[in-house]
Parts: C-alpha cells; sequence; structure tokens
C-alpha cells in the first residue's frame, strides 16, 4: 500500500492547537451525525493513504482526532532540510512519530541542517529504514557516525552533494547492518586527501544487494564494500574516476549473484568485460561512452552470459563495437527483450541476426546510426515478430521505413521517429491510418530558413557608429549583395521544396495502392 510523500513546511500547527476547521467541526448542530467517529483509527489511516497530498493535509485539520490519526500513520516525509528547520524538529516529530522513510533535501543556495538536526531525528525517529540526503553540506563525519548508532534498522541510504567523508560512510555500513541499498553521488568528503582511507567491508557488506557510485573523484576507495558484497545483484558506476578493470577483475572472482551492471563514462576496457562475463547470470548491461570497449569485450560478455534480457550500448561514434559484437548477442542470447544502440552502426547483417535468433525482443531502440535506412527498418518489420517498441532516432531512414513498418511487425504498439530527415508527417499520418491501433510519434526535422542579414547601415544605428569604411556607397554595396545571396538561398529552397512534393505524389500514389484507395 503506498504511502503518501509531500514536502512538509517546517512551520505546522502543534498537535491540538485550535484551528478555524477544528472549532467549526466540533461547534456543529448536535442533529449532525459524524459518521467517521464509528470508524477504528486503522480504517480512518487507511482512508488517508488512499488521498492526495494536499488533501491529506486538509483532512487533518478538521479535527483532533483526525490530525492525530494522520500524523501517526504518515510513514513517508519529504522535508526541506535548511538550517531553519531545525527549530521545528521538536514539534514536526512529535506530531509524525512513525515515519520510516525520510527525505532530506536543501536548496543549493541555502544552507543546509547540521550535525545537531541531524541526531535530533535520529533519536526521534530509531525505526527509520530510508533516509535520502540531497545537499546537506553541513553535515560531517561526526552527525553522520552519531546518526548512523542511533538508527541501525537502516536499509536504504542515499546522499547526494554532501560534505562528510569515509569516516561519517564507514560508520553508517558498520553499524546498519540491514543495508540492502547504497547510492553515493558527489560526496564532497571524499578527495584525493582520502585515498588512504578505504570504505568497507563493514557489516553491510553480508546485506547489500545494490550499490550505486555517481561523480566521485576517488570512488575506488569503495572497492573493499563492493567486493565485500557477496550478495551484490546491481553495480552502477557513473563518471568515476580511475581504472576500473582490475576491480571488475576482483568482483567476478569473489561476487557470484550479479544480476544488473551499469558502466558509464568510466575507464574499463575489454579486459574489465572479460572479467565481466564470469558472471554467468548477468541480465542487464549497460555499457555508455566506454571508448575502449570493444567487439571483443561484448562477444566474451555474450558467449558466457546467456541470461542477458537488456543491452544497452552508447559507442560514442567510435565505432568501435558493431556487427560482430552484436552476433555474438545474437547467437549466444536468446533471451534478449530490449536492446539500445546509440552512435552505433549495425548493417542489415546483424539486425537480420538478432531479428532472427531473438525471437522475444520486445523493445527496441536505435540513434544516431549513419547504417540504419530503410533496409534496415525492412528487415525490423519482417523479422521483429515480438516486437512493441521501436524508436528511430537521427537515422538515414525515409517514409519507405514508415511504410513497411505498416505491414510488419504484427504485436507493435508505438512507434517514436525522432530527427530522420526522410520521414515526414504525411509518412507518419499513413502509417497511423493503417494501423489505427499503432501509436505514431513523429518529431520531424524542420527546415533551416536563413536569417535575414542585417546591413551595414542598420548595425551602425543600433551602435550610434557609423558603419566600417564610412560612407553610404559601401553600404549599399553590402546590402545589394547579400540580398542576392539571401534570394539565391531562398530560390533554393523553393525548387527543393517543389522536387520533395513531387517525390511525394509519386510516393503517395503507391500508398493509396497498397491500401486499395487508389
Amino acid at each position: 500500500m503506498g504511502q503518501t510523500t509531500s514536502a512538509i513546511s517546517p512551520f505546522l500547527p502543534e498537535p491540538g492547537l485550535e484551528s478555524p476547521e477544528n472549532s467549526a467541526a466540533e461547534s456543529d448542530d448536535s442533529s449532525e451525525i459524524d459518521y467517521s467517529l464509528s470508524l477504528p483509527d486503522e480504517c480512518l489511516a487507511y482512508i488517508f493513504h488512499s488521498l492526495s497530498a494536499a488533501d491529506r493535509k486538509r483532512a487533518s485539520i478538521v479535527c483532533r482526532r483526525w490530525l492525530a490519526v494522520e500524523g501517526q500513520s504518515r510513514h513517508r516525509l519529504s522535508l526541506k532540510a535548511a538550517a531553519e528547520l531545525a527549530k521545528a524538529l521538536p514539534r514536526l516529530f512529535s506530531r509524525f512519530d512513525s515515519v520510516t522513510k525520510l527525505a532530506l533535501k536543501c536548496d543549493r543556495r541555502s544552507i543546509s541542517i547540521g550535525d545537531d538536526a541531524l541526531i535530533l531525528i535520529s533519536q526521534r525517529c530509531r525505526s527509520l529504514t530510508r533516509l535520502k540526503l540531497r545537499a546537506c553540506r553541513e553535515l560531517t563525519d561526526e552527525g553522520m557516525s552519531i546518526f548512523a548508532a542511533n538508527c541501525r534498522n537502516l536499509q536504504k541510504f542515499s546522499c547526494g552533494s554532501s560534505s562528510f567523508g569515509a569516516k561519517g560512510m564507514n560508520a553508517l555500513i558498520e553499524n546498519c547492518g540491514l543495508l540492502e541499498e547504497l547510492s553515493v553521488k558527489r560526496l564532497r568528503g571524499i578527495t584525493d586527501a582520502a585515498a588512504a582511507e578505504s570504505i568497507g567491508p563493514g557489516k553491510a557488506a553480508d546485506s547489500l544487494k545494490i550499490i550505486c557510485l555517481k561523480d566521485l573523484y576517488n570512488g575506488q576507495c569503495f572497492s573493499p564494500l563492493i567486493i565485500g558484497a557477496k550478495n551484490l545483484r546491481s553495480l552502477k558506476l557513473f563518471r568515476c574516476s580511475g581504472d576500473w578493470d582490475k576491480l571488475l577483475e576482483l568482483i567476478a572472482d569473489r561476487v557470484d549473484s550479479l544480476i544488473e551492471v551499469h558502466l558509464e563514462r568510466i575507464q574499463v576496457s575489454d579486459l574489465g568485460l572479460s572479467a565481466l562475463s564470469k558472471s554467468a547470470n548477468l541480465e542487464v548491461l549497460h555499457l555508455v561512452k566506454t571508448p575502449e570497449c570493444t567487439n571483443v569485450g561484448l562477444m566474451a560478455v555474450a558467449k558466457k552470459c546467456r541470461l542477458l534480457r537488456k543491452l544497452h550500448i552508447d559507442g560514442w561514434k567510435t565505432n568501435r563495437i558493431g556487427d560482430d559484437g552484436l552476433i555474438a548477442v545474437a547467437t549466444h542470447c536468446p533471451d534478449l527483450q530490449e536492446l539500445v544502440l546509440i552512435s552505433v552502426n549495425p548493417t542489415q547483417l546483424s539486425l537480420e541476426k538478432l531479428a532472427t535468433n531473438c525471437q522475444s525482443l520486445e523493445r527496441l531502440a536505435i540513434c544516431g546510426s549513419e547504417t540504419v535506412g530503410d533496409t534496415e527498418i525492412l528487415c525490423i518489420a519482417a523479422k521483429c515478430f515480438a516486437l512493441k517498441t521501436l524508436c528511430i532516432k537521427s537515422c538515414p531512414m525515409s517514409d519507405h521505413g514508415m511504410e513497411a513498418l505498416a505491414g510488419g511487425c504484427p504485436n507493435l504498439v508505438k512507434v517514436k521517429v525522432k530527427k530522420c530527415r526522410g520521414v515526414t508527417s504525411e509518412g507518419a499520418d499513413w502509417l497511423r491510418t493503417s494501423r489505427g491501433s499503432l501509436s505514431v510519434n513523429l518529431d520531424a526535422v524542420e527546415p533551416e530558413l536563413p536569417e535575414p542579414s542585417v546591413s551595414g547601415q542598420e548595425a551602425g544605428d543600433g551602435d550610434g557608429e557609423a558603419p566600417l569604411g564610412g560612407g553610404s556607397g559601401d553600404t549599399n554595396v553590402a546590402s545589394s549583395s547579400s540580398n542576392g545571396r539571401f534570394k539565391m538561398r531562398l530560390g533554393s529552397l523553393s525548387r527543393r521544396g517543389l522536387m520533395t512534393f513531387k517525390r511525394w505524389s509519386s510516393f503517395g500514389g503507391r500508398f493509396r495502392s497498397s491500401s486499395g484507395r487508389g
């Protein structure tokens, strides 16, 4: 049952204080019966859970009982963690005394709460299971250490743009032996000076299942924790400096439960992918802008990780991953359900192999490819029987490809086409008409119109200075030449538009004849 989350202002009425709504409710005519009195508190709380955040706030001020039940039944709370919050904390947690999931978010331009406030929260919320910190820059290792000692039942912890360091993090994973998810982003206290102090493994190593590290200058200080997490299922590394090949080799030797791996903009090569291939249970792999990864590494993963279901590759236009790697995936990973290729140039050879062997492929996205045109789309339409969602962006596809989709992919539900210059709105409309149940989303590329040139005289008027050259004759020459070029460009655009219209007229005729309307 979902809980309502809302940002709570620290300046709330104290429990039991009279408000206009309270007094009105209690001074009603005695002939009007309050049917909520017959409901147990548990039923009233269940009703509150189904309300929106705004309605729940309004309901809480109807009467003292509703205020108490609403506060005691709220388990999830999101607070603006500016320094002013500290004064309101005792009053706030007197009302919301059953909170187990807490988010503290501070504006980057404001001063956040400090250690004293965090310690007070830990004393009032000892049953806390989830904590999210955002831009709490005044917190230190000391405050985090005391918090961790008081809240040992923590299961999920996330922090971003905070200032504590390795000592506070070590205290957290040493005291919170039930921790399952850890997400750390831009932790300012972990710098090069802290390189000697590693993090982990701690008691949390036995329970951790998800570790996500983002934008860390010295993220490899988490290596002992990652290697020691024997039950780790998901590892996500985003923009963390250092060479990660050696760590992946150690993980492969000690962790055999990995199911999901995200590697984005980190230094990893085919050596790391070859080590990762030892994780035979791997189902999800994201390789995003890792230029040292090639077909060789992807082939190693494909041959041993036969349970792969989702594969995302952003080749960053390096052309180091292509047909060879994708053919290996098609050959060894028949259960593939989702494939995303960005800045990768597959040809009909690999796409036909994927479409033929991966009969469970339901979601396909190809973006920024120079080789995926109408022929490749025709192959997809003819072979991908299970495909439900197709996204094509910035590819040399035309309306002929849209025509091919009209008769292929029988389970197709949604088609999204963006920035494909050969695809027109008429082609998209025809596809919608041909397959009424199909959702077609087209982001057509508009022709670039030339910007009107500014004559030297106008420029001079704007600045209050005479144009370069000093004479009106120079200005007239510049103006006439620019106008001439402008007219030539407009004429060229007009001719191209006429040619496009003629081609489309003949193309539309084929549409009409194929649909039986011609």
